[in-house]
């Protein structure tokens, strides 16, 4: 298969990398950077539809604006969950109204979205959630439902102006039916309560989302009323694409860092660490050829490589990063385990980039989906295996 660029592509990395360079002046804030990448119309590259404020491009210049963006160091993403979930999931299962109502704001940068998917009884095991939605029969036509239950390991929800949730709207129901997909408002005081979670690198990343009472319009239920199940299965086949590649860049700079750091304190020199770097090297190329292929589809027709691709680049990137951030620590020797200097107790602890990649990638074979989940999935729908027993109906 040919992964090379073309032309017409290469003028699209000058024009992005242009921009980019044209922008980036200074260390703009994060909300206002995704209003700036939607006025550029950057946001939704990737979208099947046009019209809603973004510029439209092919798979490949997906891949360069990725890159582009990846090696311009620009801020971290807040406005990507809105973007490259909800938006292609409203664009497939959305009625008219709702792509009208939530899609130019994503484009615009202006709203930004959250996830609430995972809870404390139901993590990787989706299709036990106990949020329940129930219609409030005193709001009016068209009515409305009232949303109880937790969420956890909620990205980006303090900052969130939306969250789609995945409720159980029939009582009694179990496993994945009677779920339903809702669009729910975070500012609702005294019904959502954010809390955020402490992590092992001292940052809190993640929180937790308590829903008491919390409305959502029957007008924002993607789907019908059960269907939900359907339609987070479908947002979940968005979460891993183009998005990848520019994840394998911010690799490889850690990669080189780790080299960098083995040369300068001679942890090069053990010939285990040696044979460990060209590993972590290789993997890494695979990574790539792997991404490119599952993107473009093995019958170069741009198919998905089959329903159990995501699951295995899950896995590939997961244990990879871990492993690096071992390594990240080792060829440092005991400096790795010290803090900084100044460091006192009434400080809240810092990290090095090193002693950051190692705690967080523990937590890599965990999230999105675990090691063992990705392993069932490409078992039962890739290989055709049984199906393990599961408790309930």
């Amino acid at each position: 298969m040919d992964f090379a660029f073309g032309a017409r592509d290469e003028l699209f990395r000058r024009e992005a990398r242009a921009w980019l360079e044209e922008h980036l002046a200074g260390t703009p804030a994060r909300r206002d950077w995704e209003r700036e990448l939607g006025a550029g119309g950057w946001i939704g590259l990737g979208w099947a539809e046009d019209g809603y404020g973004n510029r439209r491009a092919d798979l490949t210049r997906q891949v360069v604006w990725a890159e582009e963006y990846a090696r311009s160091k620009a801020p971290a993403r807040s406005g990507h969950i809105g973007e490259n979930l909800l938006a292609p999931t409203l664009i497939a299962h959305g009625s008219p109204d709702q792509k009208h109502r939530f899609l130019p704001p994503i484009a615009r940068g202006e709203e930004l979205w959250c996830q609430g998917y995972s809870e404390p009884g139901a993590g990787s095991d989706l299709a036990g959630v106990r949020t329940s939605a129930v219609r409030d029969p005193g709001s009016g036509s068209p009515g409305a439902y009232r949303i109880t239950g937790q969420k956890i390991w909620t990205s980006l929800a303090r900052d969130a102006d939306w969250c789609f949730v995945l409720a159980r709207t029939e009582p009694g129901s179990v496993r994945h039916h009677g779920l339903s997909f809702l669009l729910v408002p975070m500012d609702q005081p005294g019904r959502i309560e954010v809390r955020p979670i402490r992590q092992l690198t001292g940052t809190s990343d993640f929180n937790e989302v308590f829903f008491d009472g919390a409305v959502a319009r029957a007008g924002h239920m993607v789907g019908a009323e059960g269907d939900g199940w359907r339609v987070a299965m479908s947002l979940l086949g968005f979460e891993r694409g183009v998005s990848t590649l520019a994840q394998q860049i911010g690799f490889a700079e850690e990669l080189g860092r780790v080299l960098r750091t083995a040369v300068e304190t001679g942890a090069a020199e053990d010939p285990v660490v040696r044979e460990r770097l060209v590993r972590l090297w290789a993997e890494l190329r695979v990574m790539r050829w792997n991404a490119l292929r599952t993107l473009g589809g093995s019958d170069g027709r741009g198919g998905s490589g089959g329903p159990a691709a995501p699951s295995v680049a899950k896995l590939l990137w997961g244990g990879w990063h871990r492993r690096l951030g071992e390594l990240a620590v080792q060829v440092r020797g005991a400096a790795a385990a010290a803090g900084p200097a100044d460091w006192s107790a009434e400080r809240s602890y810092e990290l090095d980039a090193s002693q950051h990649l190692f705690l967080f990638s523990r937590a890599d074979t965990i999230y999105g989906g675990s090691d063992e989940i990705q392993r069932t999935i490409i078992a039962e729908r890739a290989l055709g295996l049984p199906k393990e027993p599961r408790g309930g109906s």
